[in-house]
């Protein structure tokens, strides 16, 4: 269990802050694609979620 939680806590970061690289470049942009921006930081929030849960999870496992 804990290697997997080795390998998807890096991983979430790493979406994590792709997506907030994305969001913030889309919102800076304007336009049309603020519909988009704003999934994007919907998503962003979701994936930050995970990736608590997951830290979570980690430090919950490391203490037993």
């Amino acid at each position: 269990m804990s290697a997997l939680l080795s390998f998807f806590i890096p991983l979430a970061f790493v979406a994590l802050v792709v997506i907030l690289v994305l969001g913030v470049l889309t919102l800076l942009r304007g336009g049309p694609d603020r519909r988009f921006s704003n999934k994007l930081m919907q998503m962003r929030v979701l994936v930050q979620g995970i990736a608590l849960i997951l830290l979570l999870l980690a430090l919950w496992l490391m203490g037993r």
